[in-house]
């Protein structure tokens, strides 16, 4: 290839020409930016979710039911890449129980199998069953839930009683919904609820289809809303990114945060590890439509993007800028590099987990006692994203920032304490 001299001057000067160091602003800049699509992609899909539930619960049938289950996978994509901003924002922690919460009791809000159980001593409510009980007391209040309204589910509902596992909001309510149980085990299969649950007069299985659709209606309505906060909340002017913006070094911290803690305590512990150690199907993070694979493969997604500095919309289009990279290039190189390799070796064997499942080896599957590739690839997404975790420790000692604490857990930390 011949180039001409006009071309090998403009190489030159590129060559001679030192690269204008890029400033924390810049990179906070990015990342709010990132974080605003981010949402806005997230409460996109949600809508599209909502259409598809109107349809459903207008005109039962099996076409609309498997519509509404394509549109909530559709939905996730989006969604688990935004974990990431966890963590390190405040307002995003106080936040994201609502859309997100997970493990659930789910006889708390509908029918479940014999199998299933009733109320325990740690959680009174654990079959309540709102949809088939107009009238319930809770905490010595007699509660009126003849309309189910997205604030009975978010005011009453919602972790009620104080116990945690009562989810009543977000994805994984509104999964339960769509799917039912997963009774397969470790057998391949997600949950079969059958379209006739949302069915009128003598076609309605399992009793109570309106007040059904009246819940996945309000559920999904609620989600909706919680999205459109989130979405302003990081749009020009909104509160979560002034407060990124206010402090650079604060800042800064976040995204370090937020990538280390999502990346070692909660998805290589509490959501990976955990499942492996106590070979149990209900640890998948969406057990009832076994997404898992691709929840834990796009929080991978979602902690490289912010590290590059780039994240891809639902429509194709990019968004980017100056990075952690970048910054982290000016200081060190070498780490930069190690860093790269890291996060795509990461998404890589999260990527043999999804590609796995998706050829139909179910992450149930994979959870079994003594299924040794299963264990051999859930451990080696484990692996990927400690492997990561120990970089970014690396990058934050090379930039200087202090006061950061990666989320921890017992399943990496102190196995024995899983089994105490």
């Amino acid at each position: 290839m011949t180039i001409k001299p006009a071309a090998m001057t403009a190489i030159a000067l590129a060559l001679a020409t030192p690269a204008v160091a890029v400033t924390s602003n810049e990179v906070l800049d990015t990342y709010a930016d990132i974080a605003a699509a981010n949402y806005a992609d997230s409460l996109i899909t949600a809508e599209r979710l909502q259409d598809a539930v109107t349809a459903l619960v207008t005109d039962p049938s099996a076409e609309h039911l498997n519509a509404a289950r394509a549109a909530w996978l559709a939905a996730r994509v989006p969604y688990q890449q935004t974990e990431v901003f966890r963590f390190g924002n405040a307002i995003v922690d106080d936040w994201e129980g609502k859309v997100n919460a997970w493990p659930l009791d789910e006889g708390l809000i509908d029918y479940v199998d014999a199998s299933y159980g009733g109320p325990s001593d740690e959680n009174e409510f654990a079959a309540l069953n709102v949809i088939a009980n107009p009238t319930f007391t809770l905490s010595g209040e007699e509660i009126d839930a003849t309309t189910i309204t997205p604030a009975l589910l978010e005011d009453t509902l919602q972790e009620a009683d104080g116990v945690e596992a009562n989810v009543a909001t977000g994805y994984h309510a509104i999964e339960f919904l769509l799917w039912g149980q997963d009774l397969n085990g470790h057998d391949a299969g997600a949950g079969d609820r059958p379209w006739t649950d949302y069915a009128e007069g003598d076609n309605c299985t399992n009793g109570n289809c309106d007040r059904r659709g009246a819940y996945l209606t309000a559920a999904t309505d609620l989600l909706v809303s919680d999205l459109e906060y989130m979405t302003a909340a990081w749009a020009e002017g909104g509160d979560a990114r002034a407060e990124v913006m206010a402090d650079t070094d604060a800042g800064i911290s976040a995204i370090l945060t937020g990538m280390g803690s999502l990346s070692y305590g909660e998805t290589a512990g509490e959501r990976m590890r955990l499942g492996v150690m106590l070979n149990d199907p209900e640890e998948e993070h969406s057990c009832f439509a076994d997404n898992t694979h691709n929840d834990h493969y796009y929080n991978g997604i979602g902690i490289r993007n912010v590290y590059l500095g780039n994240y891809t919309r639902v429509d194709g289009s990019l968004v980017t800028g100056p990075s952690l990279s970048d910054l982290v290039a000016q200081t060190d190189p070498a780490l930069d590099t190690e860093m790269h390799s890291k996060l795509n070796d990461a998404v890589m064997a999260l990527g043999r987990i999804k590609i796995a499942a998706e050829a139909g080896f179910a992450y149930d599957q994979m959870l079994e006692r003594g299924n040794k590739a299963g264990e051999a690839l859930i451990m080696g997404g484990v692996d990927g994203l400690i492997d990561q975790t120990r970089s970014i420790e690396r990058v934050i000692t090379a930039l200087g920032v202090d006061g950061i604490a990666i989320e921890g857990s017992d399943s990496l930390d102190d196995p024995e304490a899983v089994f105490q």
